[in-house]
């Protein structure tokens, strides 16, 4: 019997209801069941699509955008993408402040999809004229017939993942995860997922990933922000050089931090052992979790959900890229050790075999 085909009116019904999908290989010797909710299934190919189309949808209803006007918005890429979608169906022009670490593939996606993408130096103050925060800020006030998305202080990103993601998982697991695990950059996410989930059981741990090189979980442990813990890092959409307000920090039980190394690796061996093609920040989840694992965070009556943020498409010129994985020094994995150890491979192996 063939299934049922729906036709639909374009891709914005198609936001959210992503999967969960269980992890058989790579979570094998943790405690536990293990689930990725999968958000390369969105037709954005990540979760940004929910707070885009969601904070979008609200502006029209509050009478803010009309067609033919502008969003402007701060972006790693991914809410860029997003934007730049739901712009061309409904038909908005879009401006884009993107960070200098974004990967080139983003950026030509961007370009592709019609918007007008302005690259920002990753490695300056937040309060810095050349920053994308500042940069984006200018082009609103330049800009007649704009609204700025601002995800980093929008409760709006909050109240997205609130309304779809956290009843979704709450409804897949039905009522039965214990751990949620998610990576924190403007925090939306996280946050909005968390707040639904802990209204329904307050005992569900919430545990977020952090960069080394951000300030997000010292802020949470201490309650203030150290700029001595600030330094420049590989990983887009995860960390913070400043504090964003749709962070809820109050529902977030723990962070852990991980390496942008580890999380490349963790991002090819997600895909060598579980077929799913995941982005960097997927990697670092899973590194998260790794690591969490390590210290006993779980058992064997665990409900663990991960979200898997994005698509690895978004990565192929980083960490699906040998050479940049060379440039870096990410060469602690097969197919990529450095051409000395290399060279002492061969000569071991000629030598036994004489």
């Amino acid at each position: 019997m063939h299934k049922k085909l729906n036709v639909h009116d374009n891709l914005l019904s198609m936001v959210g209801c992503t999967p969960l999908i269980r992890l058989n290989n790579i979570t094998q010797h943790f405690k536990g069941e293990f689930l990725a909710k999968y958000e390369a299934q969105n037709p954005g190919l990540s979760s940004k699509d929910r707070i885009a189309h969601y904070i979008i949808e609200k502006a029209e209803k509050n009478g803010d955008i009309k067609p033919g006007d502008t969003i402007i918005e701060t972006t790693s890429g991914n809410t860029g993408f997003s934007i730049a979608m739901i712009a061309a169906i409904k038909g908005y022009k879009c401006i884009l402040a993107v960070s200098s670490k974004s990967s080139k593939d983003k950026i030509s996606l961007l370009k592709t999809m019609g918007a007008d993408v302005t690259v920002c130096p990753s490695n300056v103050a937040p309060e810095d004229p050349r920053s994308y925060y500042e940069v984006a800020k200018r082009i609103y006030n330049e800009t007649p017939g704009s609204i700025y998305i601002n995800q980093y202080f929008n409760d709006l990103n909050i109240d997205a993942h609130y309304l779809t993601t956290g009843p979704e998982i709450w409804e897949q697991t039905q009522g039965k995860i214990t751990h949620l695990v998610a990576c924190s950059g403007t925090g939306g996410t996280i946050s909005g997922t968390a707040r639904y989930l802990k209204e329904q059981n307050p005992d569900i741990k919430i545990l977020g990933i952090d960069a080394f090189g951000s300030v997000l979980q010292k802020y949470h442990e201490t309650g203030k922000f150290d700029k001595s813990e600030i330094y420049p890092y590989k990983i887009e959409g995860l960390g913070k050089n400043l504090i964003p307000s749709a962070t809820d920090f109050d529902v977030i039980d723990k962070f852990t931090k991980v390496t942008d190394e580890d999380s490349a690796y963790m991002a090819r061996d997600i895909a060598k052992t579980e077929g799913m093609f995941v982005g960097y920040t997927s990697g670092a989840v899973m590194q998260g979790i790794k690591q969490l694992a390590a210290e006993n965070e779980f058992n064997s009556e665990s409900k663990v959900v991960a979200i898997f943020p994005d698509h690895g498409s978004r990565y192929m010129s980083k960490v699906f890229s040998d050479d940049w994985m060379k440039s870096q020094g990410f060469t602690n994995y097969p197919g990529l050790e450095d051409e000395q150890n290399q060279s002492n491979l061969k000569k071991v192996h000629i030598t036994n075999i004489n």
